[in-house]
């Protein structure tokens, strides 16, 4: 199947990822505000997890992609679906996430981005259902969520690659099925993002 490598909308690119981006992140993986809800990452850690990010791309055609805003930044953060980690309980699956520096919150961005990554997932990858899962305190990335017309399952789950009696280990997950997307999509009508096929 030919997948996607690049997605643009109405405001962003979502691309792989650039040497140049490095910088930008680990700023952004430092940031309390950012962390808030996320364990901080040191420089190296943040560009290890750059290199994981980009070679998931390479090996899959998707995944989560570095996001540019033309005309208002470079590079902004991450959006986009990857594979479930398989330590997770509710794999395996694709999951969707995003990660902002916080001079862009609040302008529409994740929600944005991160529509046009579910579009990719169903339409693309022919994913049966989307996950996303945040700390249970996280309300700025659950209101995307809801947004995007994902469902919380009731409760919670201990995250696992979070250490044992942290604050941040309890995680709540949040569930779209292909069905419900493209009622949702029917519904208002909305495509924003065009899918570049890969080079």
């Amino acid at each position: 199947m030919s997948l996607t490598v690049e997605v643009e909308t109405s405001r962003l690119v979502l691309r792989q990822w650039r040497a140049a981006d490095r910088k930008p992140f680990a700023a952004l993986n430092g940031d309390p505000q950012v962390t808030q809800f996320l364990l901080p990452l040191t420089a190296q850690e943040s560009d290890a997890l750059a290199d994981r990010l980009a070679a998931g791309i390479d090996e899959h055609g998707w995944g989560f992609w570095a996001v540019e805003a033309p005309g208002v930044a470079p590079f902004i953060g991450f959006v986009g679906i990857k594979p479930l980690a398989s330590s997770l309980p509710f794999g395996p699956g694709v999951e969707i996430g995003w990660r902002l520096a916080q001079p862009f919150w609040g302008r529409g961005y994740a929600s944005e981005a991160a529509d046009a990554a579910l579009r990719v997932g169903f339409e693309q990858v022919g994913a049966d259902e989307i996950v996303a899962f945040t700390a249970t305190g996280n309300q700025r990335s659950r209101a995307v969520m809801d947004r995007l017309g994902m469902t919380a399952d009731a409760g919670s789950f201990d995250h696992p690659a979070v250490p044992a009696g942290h604050p941040l280990r309890p995680h709540v997950l949040y569930r779209i099925a292909r069905a419900s997307w493209r009622r949702q999509q029917d519904g208002n009508g909305a495509r924003d993002g065009e899918i570049f096929p890969a080079a």
